[in-house]
């Protein structure tokens, strides 16, 4: 007997009435609920259910009601940290403390939109004329948010919190992979008291998603997952004229200058590299490293490698788990074999291990890798990376910036100058000099090139769910006299 979850829509727990689906653990293989899709029916349901609470409630137009609640659920889910991080854990497949490190900033980026939406004002001008003006910003409207599997309450919130901060209602699409932890925040949001309709969670996959998207009530979509879906949706917003930011993929190199101590740099690139099995947009996939260091940065990733613990996510030993599901293995598993026939050397890893129901994969390593080899170039969301070699700065610069991604990048050097003046011309939404993987909540995130549209996090998410108006008043009607 597995646990079975509903939907949420217009204040109310709903069965869905499309096809059945089995969540499955991925450390095991086995189900561990059930859940059954929207019907395109109860997807327009959902978005009138926001349409009616944007329009006809106070939502919108209540700052203090919306921080008090933002900040209610804050606490809640504080208390509540280790129950959804096991949830997280075990539908995921991630290691328990990187689950708990997804709650913990979880709850401060609430508090942080709660803090930052509360502290604006509108700004006012007197004009030339006489006249005088008003600059405000209001809520977009119903804004569709659909997130995907690597960090489903996190990245789920990252959308969420500015979306209601700025007054907007919503409807929630999780991963069809990784819907439980979003439920359960969703019984958190009933009990805070959310208002009916402001908050719509609707599960199931690619034709829920269609149908959220397509539909013309919805105002805003904000999507983070792959560039192709990326672009299908960016085309169906612009049927329509929808706000859209996309959050895409990524192939992000971390470049090892000859001045950094190889042991700290091998210790940032593991973390950079196969944080969440590698399934981050942001992983350091390509490390690039100064022909100088190459053999013993290669000996001692590899020796590195050989020492990560491997196992049951919710095992407080395990450093590494499962990846999502047997498909993504097996699609990581056919770019491994990609490598191999374009002529690239796996130096370790990429074999199957630990449970053999679960989808266990040892990180693997490729080196002899050239610059156009697909395993370069594409994003395989998984734990695997290239290592490159580079003689000078211009090369290393070259390298980086030559996939059509642009997300992130990382510099080890002790010369900060010198990694200053190489970011600056990295092609990339985020930069760490000596650190990586770490998002500020108070910062923005996003990409350059085909790894997106628009930007998550520190003003710039809020400013993503607003839109500016611009009043200007005259204090008396007079003719203007303009024609005889």
């Amino acid at each position: 007997m597995v646990d079975q979850f509903q939907m949420y829509v217009g204040g109310k727990w709903v069965e869905g009435k499309g096809e059945s689906r089995a969540i499955i653990d991925p450390s095991s293989g086995k189900v561990i609920a059930e859940i059954s899709d929207a019907s395109s029916e109860q997807v327009n349901e959902a978005v009138w259910a926001a349409k009616k609470a944007f329009e006809k409630t106070e939502w919108s137009q209540n700052t203090s009601d919306r921080v008090g609640l933002l900040r209610q659920l804050a606490a809640l889910l504080e208390h509540s940290t280790e129950a959804l991080a096991r949830i997280e854990s075990r539908n995921t497949g991630k290691p328990i403390r990187e689950s708990r490190l997804d709650v913990h900033d979880a709850v401060a980026c609430l508090r942080y939109y709660a803090d930052l939406v509360e502290s604006r004002r509108e700004y006012q001008k007197e004009m030339n004329d006489g006249t005088y003006s008003l600059i405000t910003e209001e809520p977009i409207g119903v804004c569709a948010l659909i997130v995907p599997w690597n960090f489903p309450l996190l990245l789920g919130m990252w959308k969420l919190a500015p979306a209601l901060a700025a007054g907007n209602t919503v409807v929630f699409k999780p991963s069809e992979l990784t819907p439980l932890s979003f439920i359960k925040l969703t019984e958190l949001a009933e009990k805070v008291g959310m208002p009916d309709g402001v908050f719509n969670l609707i599960l199931g996959g690619t034709e829920v998603g269609q149908a959220l998207v397509s539909h013309p009530e919805i105002d805003k979509v904000s999507f983070t997952g792959g560039t192709e879906t990326g672009k299908h949706i960016y085309r169906e917003c612009a049927k329509t004229m929808k706000r859209v930011s996309l959050e895409l993929g990524g192939k992000s190199p971390l470049l090892v200058f000859d001045d950094a101590d190889v042991d700290t740099a091998v210790d940032w690139a593991l973390y950079g590299s196969f944080f969440n099995q590698g399934q981050v947009c942001v992983a350091s996939s390509r490390l690039l490293v100064h022909h100088s260091l190459e053999q013993e940065f290669l000996k001692k990733l590899t020796a590195r490698l050989a020492k990560i613990r491997i196992g049951n996510p919710l095992d407080e030993s395990t450093e590494m788990g499962p990846v999502i599901s047997l498909q993504h293995l097996r699609k990581i598993e056919e770019f491994i074999q990609i490598g191999q026939s374009e002529g690239a050397t796996l130096l370790a890893g990429g074999q199957r291990t630990g449970d053999e129901n679960g989808y266990y994969l040892t990180p693997a390593v490729f080196t002899h890798v050239h610059q156009q080899m697909r395993i370069v170039q594409e994003e395989i969301f998984g734990p695997v990376v290239t290592v490159q070699p580079f003689y000078d700065e211009e090369e290393a610069i070259d390298l980086a910036n030559g996939t059509k991604y642009g997300l992130a990048a990382g510099i080890f050097s002790k010369d900060v100058e010198r990694a200053k003046r190489v970011a600056a011309r990295l092609r990339a939404g985020t930069v760490w000099i000596n650190g990586y993987h770490t998002p500020y909540v108070e910062a923005p995130w996003g990409g350059f090139k085909q790894s997106g549209i628009g930007r998550e996090l520190g003003p710039h998410g809020l400013a993503a769910f607003m839109e500016p108006k611009h009043t200007n008043i005259r204090h008396q009607l007079q003719p203007i006299g303009w024609y005889s």
